[in-house]
């Protein structure tokens, strides 16, 4: 099972899931793929196996994945301060893969309905999802 974990900014929220993810499941093999080299970087100190930067690599890993995780900006053009690309945007938007999107209200991108949970919180839940998934 192909699982990629997108982040871009300073990749905190990647790198805590790259943490969450592998000390739930330490086998699973995970990419991280950063909108900039220090979100890359920060989920590959976590853990993350594989790690790529940039919106070719979005674009083509997109197509083979079967799960890809990030916040919910990895599908809204422009978002995380313009660092997703409308290609990368619509790669994501477009791939067959699961799409677990963890909800941030940044951006003008504002999701109706959003708990007030803290991020730890929702990343919790995300890998919850994640196992039932991989456990379906």
């Amino acid at each position: 099972m192909k699982i990629i974990v997108i982040d871009g900014q300073g990749g905190k929220m990647g790198k805590m899931m790259v943490e969450q993810i592998k000390k739930r499941m330490p086998d699973l093999e995970l990419v991280a793929i950063g909108t900039n080299s220090i979100a890359t970087a920060a989920m590959l100190k976590a853990g993350a196996d594989h790690g790529a930067t940039g919106e070719n690599p979005v674009v083509f890993n997109s197509k083979s994945a079967d799960v890809i995780i990030g916040p919910i900006g990895i599908v809204v053009a422009n978002a995380l301060l313009g660092e997703v690309t409308p290609k990368m945007a619509q790669a994501v938007g477009e791939s067959d893969a699961y799409k677990l999107l963890v909800p941030v209200n940044k951006c003008r991108h504002i999701v109706i309905g959003k708990q007030n949970l803290s991020l730890s919180e929702y990343i919790l839940l995300t890998v919850e999802e994640l196992m039932q998934i991989i456990n379906h």
